[in-house]
């Protein structure tokens, strides 16, 4: 319980600054390309009603089908692509309160492995080091999987990388800052 302060405040550190990266600074303006036919794009799957989900195409229906002519030429005619369907108008609140939750739980896990690892009264250092790489397991380690496997940009994958360090930093300061003496 001791702990709950500097894992709430670390938590607010990390919203304020993830925020001033994502707001202020031009730092991600360029993680997602605008299409040039964007119009043509959406008033073609419209139509389609794709409820809101996560999609790749084309998928084959098993094992099987992906050695089938008709899969290979699908495959070779293009385009290969994954989809995320979002429903209509994004609820800034929502994903707002959802991320701050998500921070508390970095927050939370940092501090059990800490808490685990040391003893009341151990210097900052040891303190930032352990929470701090914790920290950033939790915010930056998943990212990478996602250009090896899905081809996301290593560009944005390598900047949102470097926001992760950012976040982990202030989460081992804080916990460094306010450890138990």
């Amino acid at each position: 319980s001791v702990l709950w302060l500097p894992i709430l405040l670390s938590a607010v550190f990390v919203f304020v600054a993830s925020s001033l990266i994502h707001m202020v600074s031009p730092w991600h303006k360029t993680d997602y390309s605008k299409m040039a036919n964007e119009s043509e794009v959406m008033d073609a799957l419209r139509p389609l009603g794709i409820p809101p989900g996560d999609y790749f195409f084309p998928r084959p229906a098993g094992r099987g089908d992906m050695k089938s002519p008709a899969f290979a030429e699908k495959v070779k005619r293009g385009p290969v692509a994954m989809l995320t369907v979002m429903p209509g108008a994004m609820s800034m609140g929502r994903n707002l309160a959802l991320w701050f939750i998500y921070i508390v739980v970095i927050g939370v896990f940092s501090a059990y492995v800490a808490s685990r690892a040391l003893p009341p009264g151990v210097p900052y250092l040891r303190v930032f080091q352990l929470a701090g790489a914790t920290a950033f397991i939790g915010y930056s380690a998943a990212l990478w999987q996602m250009s090896i496997w899905y081809h996301r940009s290593w560009t944005t994958t390598i900047k949102s990388t470097v926001d992760g360090l950012i976040y982990a930093m202030l989460t081992a300061g804080t916990f460094g800052w306010l450890w138990p003496r």
